[in-house]
């Protein structure tokens, strides 16, 4: 069950377990600055909870849930959904790619088998949880239910962008973005990787994200890598995108007027696992965003994550907890957590 409304989460909503297991808490440090912060992927990284990272593609209790709101997302608005049309082959390098991946950690869900190999491959793809039994080749549309980047992104948890590099340049070619965190991958379409970053403070000044795309120019195809992001969210809700600001830009406000216990079930912590795989046949990099949210009830619940929190939400400085849009309610944030309860 996911909570989109505050009624609902007020009624005393609490997250499946698997949703606390695999949690990646996004705080290794006591302090937390801006930086490129990458590492090879995928591998699981132990917490005080379960772990998570063991596959670059993630599969939970949420699936179901979280496609049907992507599609009623794009149907909503199908600006969330790109493809220049340049970036033709990247969609089917992606497709296969993930593909290839849920097969390989989900095999009791997913499965590709090769059926002809040569210059026009033939697969045959199931997809269990969706009761998907399809056989395509690889480059003919007609053998697709939909283009190859719309049809596979209805099967995955993730947002899905495309960097296609050009003179040394990268640009956000395609993609399909329907749980943006305070930004519009309608607007940023056909920009580079610079200019799409250019409203973050501190990333220009302090270079890290010239590093971080000088980083990205030179993986290697096949190679992969993730990092991770993160702020507050208020209520379950997956789409904070600035074409529906309006929607939920109140909450910032209407936050501070609730009393304690409903705080702590409407306020999450918001984590993005960010994996950057170089697609082999195409050459483009995929930019896979996959994101997890946890009520401050159940943070608070983890000792070592209810600690780290609220040191990172008091330390934070103004520029970064002002860009993030936490400015106006993270002081309650922090004292709430250092209030709540443990286990």
């Amino acid at each position: 069950m996911t909570i989109t409304d505050h009624d609902a989460a007020a009624a005393g909503y609490r997250s499946a377990p698997d949703l606390v297991r695999g949690f990646p808490f996004p705080f290794p440090n006591e302090i937390y600055r801006y930086s490129t912060n990458v590492e090879p992927a995928p591998a699981a990284v132990p917490t005080p909870a379960g772990q998570w990272g063991a596959a670059a593609v993630d599969v939970d209790s949420e699936y179901l849930h979280e496609l049907a709101e992507r599609a009623e997302v794009l149907r909503r608005d199908p600006s969330r959904y790109a493809l220049l049309p340049h970036m033709d082959v990247a969609a089917w390098d992606a497709m296969l790619v993930l593909m290839r991946e849920l097969a390989a950690t989900h095999p009791e869900d997913f499965e590709l088998t090769l059926l002809e190999s040569g210059t026009r491959p033939r697969y045959h793809w199931r997809n269990a949880l969706l009761d998907i039994d399809h056989t395509f080749t690889l480059g003919d549309p007609s053998t697709l239910p939909a283009e190859p980047l719309a049809w596979i992104t209805s099967q995955v948890q993730e947002d899905i962008v495309l960097l296609d590099q050009r003179d040394g340049v990268l640009y956000g070619d395609a993609g399909v973005v329907t749980f943006a965190a305070d930004w519009s991958f309608g607007f940023d379409v056909g920009m580079t990787f610079l200019e799409i970053h250019g409203p973050v403070p501190r990333l220009h000044s302090e270079g890290v994200i010239t590093r971080a795309h000088e980083f990205l120019l030179r993986l290697q195809p096949g190679q992969c890598y993730r990092r991770t992001n993160w702020t507050l969210t208020v209520g379950r809700r997956l789409d904070v995108s600035t074409e529906v600001y309006h929607e939920w830009g109140p909450d910032r406000e209407m936050i501070q007027t609730v009393d304690d216990e409903t705080f702590g079930r409407l306020v999450h912590l918001r984590v993005e696992v960010q994996h950057l795989i170089r697609l082999a046949e195409s050459g483009a990099i995929m930019f896979l965003i996959r994101t997890y949210m946890l009520p401050f009830a159940d943070l608070a619940r983890i000792e070592p994550w209810k600690n780290r929190t609220a040191d990172i939400l008091e330390e934070l400085p103004e520029d970064m907890a002002d860009y993030k849009g936490i400015i106006k309610f993270r002081g309650r944030a922090a004292e709430w957590l250092r209030a709540a309860p443990g286990a």
